[in-house]
């Protein structure tokens, strides 16, 4: 099946179970592009390709918000001219698509320790953000620099220096509280997790976030991720959803009965 036939939500899908947050860990670039005897450069470029791609069919399908893993704060240990790429691709990619997001009603957000990047790189997100912020078709949000162990202890300082400063009491921080400073305050939390290239772990992304999202792992390579994967990827998560809710319905009914 064709990503062209797949334009339209397929008929095996219902519309009325498809997740609303989705994120993405995009792994398997370099291999994919080693396999093929080209320069690791070359996967990340078809990645981002796919990316696109995947942005557009969450927009045509219904999903109103993805999140996608570009780049990690362990990532920086990679190959000083493999970053120093993947920081012009991004800073290419966002003037390049800016005007084809805005047509599309594309809101785009960053998450992450943002300053470390070049500024350049900085400049383009910042008027990315800004001139779509109002958009409402799909909220895009990448995570650059992104690690959800220093996300989760830069919440704790801030909350730590609002009772420091007496502006809270310790007895009001909860998980409300906690939400409400982390990078991710304005979207819901993710219903489903796609990670490709077989691997099966979070790597420090959305951990608090992800409590309890629903996780599928694939042995596809990111470039390869075409819409017929992402279809199996929510075929399979409108199942677990539907086994996952009759289980409920029925340690419902059982703790009913052994209360009465």
């Amino acid at each position: 099946m064709t990503s062209k036939l797949l334009s339209t939500l397929p008929s095996d899908l219902n519309p009325e179970k498809i997740p609303q947050h989705i994120a993405v860990i995009m792994d398997g670039n370099g291999r994919w592009a080693t396999s093929r005897g080209l320069p690791r450069i070359a996967g990340h470029r078809q990645g981002a390709k796919t990316l696109k791609e995947l942005l557009r069919c969450c927009k045509d399908w219904g999903v109103k918000a993805l999140t996608a893993y570009a780049f990690s704060t362990e990532n920086w240990q990679r190959p000083v001219e493999e970053v120093d790429f993947l920081m012009h691709l991004f800073e290419r990619l966002l003037h390049r698509e800016l005007a084809q997001m805005l047509r599309e009603g594309v809101r785009i957000s960053f998450i992450g320790d943002l300053s470390a990047l070049p500024k350049s790189l900085q400049t383009e997100m910042e008027r990315s953000m800004t001139e779509t912020l109002n958009n409402q078709a799909i909220h895009f949000t990448v995570a650059v620099n992104y690690g959800s162990r220093n996300e989760i202890t830069k919440v704790c300082r801030q909350v730590a220096q609002l009772v420091q400063q007496g502006k809270l009491n310790a007895e009001q921080v909860n998980e409300s509280l906690v939400e409400q400073h982390l990078y991710t305050a304005d979207t819901p939390e993710p219903d489903l997790l796609i990670r490709t290239s077989g691997e099966m772990r979070l790597s420090n992304f959305l951990l608090w976030q992800m409590a309890y999202t629903e996780m599928y792992f694939t042995d596809i390579l990111w470039p390869d991720f075409n819409r017929e994967a992402f279809h199996q990827a929510l075929l399979s998560y409108q199942r677990r959803v539907g086994v996952a809710r009759r289980r409920h319905r029925r340690f419902g009914q059982l703790k009913a009965s052994l209360s009465a």
